[in-house]
């Protein structure tokens, strides 16, 4: 039985580097066995319907595709419409804030180590906050996502892992989407 899932690309169509047009994405799922696939904005998600066992796939299957046809590796990171609905509903920042445009969510290609998430620096970026649960982590950057001293690269290193971020609005709109209805 097929299933709703969101890809998230980190890195394309930013600051002009590493094009990858939407259609392009859509055609790559497509071709690898996906149906009902769509994207939203330009910065690299993409909603589709697929066996969990394609599922686990895609994230190499894309990432492999766009390295042989555009010559640049992006990394790919899944999540099934259960688990978008978890974070959403699970964002520890919503009740405590009354501008959502200052929540943002990490989406991480594994689940850190315990030890390593202890090491992160909660006074890293002052004003800001940040809260890791499982493979997301949530953000609440007051002072916005261009001041912030919590990058991609931060967390990469500390955490071993790679991460794409999305403001809180994409992540609501991608959960919509996975819907039937949609």
């Amino acid at each position: 039985m097929a299933t709703a899932y969101v890809a998230l690309l980190r890195g394309v169509n930013v600051g002009g580097k590493n094009k990858l047009p939407m259609r392009d994405l859509a055609a790559l799922l497509a071709k690898a066995g996906c149906t009902d696939v769509r994207t939203y904005i330009q910065s690299g998600n993409a909603v589709f319907c697929a066996t969990p066992d394609l599922a686990k796939r895609i994230p190499q299957v894309i990432t492999e595709a766009i390295a042989r046809k555009l010559g640049f590796r992006v990394p790919v990171v899944l999540r099934s419409d259960k688990e978008i609905q978890a974070v959403v509903d699970g964002n520890p920042f919503l009740k405590s804030v009354t501008d959502t445009k200052a929540l943002h969510v990490g989406f991480l290609a594994d689940r850190p180590d315990p030890r390593r998430v202890a090491a992160l620096d909660p006074k890293r970026s002052p004003g800001d906050s940040f809260e890791v649960r499982g493979r997301e982590i949530f953000f609440c950057l007051p002072n916005g996502f261009a001041r912030t001293k919590l990058t991609n690269a931060y967390f990469d290193s500390t955490l071993a892992t790679f991460s794409t971020f999305r403001n809180w609005r994409t992540v609501q709109t991608l959960l919509e989407m996975t819907q039937p209805d949609h």
